[in-house]
């Protein structure tokens, strides 16, 4: 990716290229607002996990986490809103982004760069890109268009195959890809296609678990929970 479409450009950058007509926001609950970004493409809805303010120590981590085909902000079982709220507890922002056009994977990919640039005009400055079903061929994409100092880090949920073919150029970033045996959507085929293109990374297959992988939230959440800051902070 060029220059000038890397997060905090100032010419061409991923926001710019949204064409922003309006913003507003409201806290849904301590901690977490709900955005929305009016653009020329659509409408543009993040849910922002911040960090508390008792522990507001800046660390430069972030992540960016988006949704499926049709959309949504939650991901599997709640999975996105559970494993923000963590994160932020310890001092990593996360936001998730609802898609302007969901299922366009150019339009996908810019909403995840530009969700990483307003971020990165908070202090954010390297993430990890987590993308469910349709949403991990966008994390792979929009990590594979920037450095690895900036996104050391995917991770996939019952990801497609299809348009991860930037997945070769990740080069030796960490990817970790979750995928149960029981989806009945995407078989657990397309992540092991998915590492294949990448050459690298570690694929969890999750025994019964179908494509929304509910019953292993908290499964996932913990390993994640682990994994972040240790890629991120360099801590467990």
């Amino acid at each position: 990716m060029s220059e000038t479409s890397q997060p905090g450009s100032p010419v061409d950058s991923p926001v710019e290229q949204l064409g922003i007509l309006a913003r507003q926001q409201v806290e849904l609950a301590p901690g977490v607002e709900h955005h929305e970004i009016y653009t020329m493409g659509g409408l543009l809805s993040l849910h922002w996990y911040r960090v508390p303010e008792v522990a507001n120590q800046p660390t430069g981590a972030g992540v960016v986490m988006g949704g499926g085909a049709m959309g949504g902000l939650l991901g599997g079982g709640g999975l996105y809103h559970h494993l923000g709220r963590q994160l932020a507890s310890i001092g990593i922002p996360a936001v998730s982004v609802g898609w302007r056009q969901p299922n366009n994977l150019d339009a996908c990919t810019t909403d995840m760069l530009a969700t990483m640039q307003l971020m990165a005009t908070e202090g954010a400055t390297r993430f990890v890109t987590v993308g469910h079903s349709f949403g991990g061929a966008i994390a792979i994409r929009a990590a594979a268009s920037v450095p690895k100092a900036l996104v050391p880090g995917i991770v996939t949920l019952a990801t497609q195959s299809g348009g991860c073919e930037p997945a070769e150029e990740l080069g030796d970033r960490e990817l970790l890809l979750f995928h149960g045996d029981n989806d009945r959507i995407l078989p657990h085929m397309t992540s092991e296609m998915v590492r294949m293109i990448a050459g690298t990374g570690e694929l969890v297959i999750l025994p019964g678990a179908d494509h929304l992988l509910a019953p292993e939230r908290d499964d996932i959440a913990t390993r994640l929970l682990t994994w972040i800051p240790q890629l991120l902070l360099g801590a467990a």
